[in-house]
């Protein structure tokens, strides 16, 4: 038995997707209630990956979009910034020439995104570009194809290249669960990317419907946590995928607290990708400071 499959048989991956989607549904019915506030609001907006990955972005309109960051730091100085701002690779320099807020960081959308299906040589040179262009935050994404083959050799080395190509940058996997057909095999993924060298793991790029999912969401977090256990190495997660209303954002926000804890409930370690869903989360912070 490779090393791969003997990591995998010491986790327990043999999840039935009914079961999953009860366990998640208790969760939220029991919690949703108590996490819909302003305070899980606020908390909510500092880790969005505020992200425009259109097939229209050019220099001009990506320059607008990163000094609205600035503005809306300069406008609501008592709320979090976001936590990153998020483009394709040959943006990365023109978010970095414009933005003038310390601490959002730049993260790229690099290594064949969004399907992988490119050359490995061809993944770690646009890593190594984007980093050297400013960019302190990769995500890229697993190779499907070759997970649904179980091809797990090339898709683990594949990942520690491209982590070594990010040199002191984060590194997020994307697993695109939408496409990876059962918990089980989100599980699998999941620690794969982690036992690969991921500094996060994310649920979708964004282009696949289903995107994001709380069942996916709940079972990446028990990946997490089980690694946690057994090695001490704490990883984030990231939900992005369609999340556009603030009800969905608090709902991965509520699993990622029952699964996972309170030590997770910083920008370091949950996040969530989004483009739409700051507006919708300054609406909620400015009805529930009226009420």
């Amino acid at each position: 038995m490779d090393r791969y499959n003997e990591m995998l048989k010491s986790y327990n991956t043999d999840y039935r997707d009914e079961i999953v989607r009860q366990e998640v549904e208790k969760i939220l019915r029991e919690n949703i209630a108590r996490n819909s506030n302003e305070e899980v609001y606020r908390f909510l907006f500092g880790c969005i990956d505020l992200t425009s990955l259109n097939p229209t972005d050019n220099q001009r309109q990506i320059a607008a979009f990163t000094r609205q960051v600035n503005e809306f730091d300069n406008q609501n100085p008592e709320l979090n910034h976001v936590a990153a701002v998020c483009v394709y690779p040959n943006l990365v320099e023109c978010v970095r020439m414009n933005l003038e807020v310390s601490d959002v960081n730049i993260a790229a959308v690099a290594g064949g995104f969004p399907s992988s299906q490119t050359f490995t040589e061809v993944k770690v040179a646009e890593t190594a570009l984007a980093v050297a262009e400013g960019a302190n935050e990769i995500d890229t994404v697993m190779n499907v194809g070759q997970f649904l083959n179980e091809e797990y050799e090339d898709i683990c080395d594949e990942i520690v290249e491209i982590k070594h190509a990010c040199r002191n940058a984060r590194l997020k996997v994307i697993l695109e669960t939408g496409a990876l057909g059962s918990c089980s095999n989100v599980k699998k993924a999941a620690l794969l990317a982690i036992y690969s060298g991921a500094d996060f793991i994310k649920t979708s790029t964004g282009k696949i419907t289903p995107g994001a999912t709380p069942e996916a969401f709940y079972v990446m977090c028990q990946a997490i946590k089980e690694y946690h256990k057994k090695t001490g190495t704490r990883i984030g997660i990231k939900a992005a995928g369609g999340i556009s209303e603030t009800a969905e954002a608090v709902k991965y926000y509520t699993l990622a607290e029952a699964v996972l804890g309170e030590e997770w409930l910083s920008k370091e370690y949950f996040r969530i990708g989004a483009s739409r869903l700051a507006t919708a989360l300054l609406d909620s912070i400015v009805s529930a400071g009226k009420k």
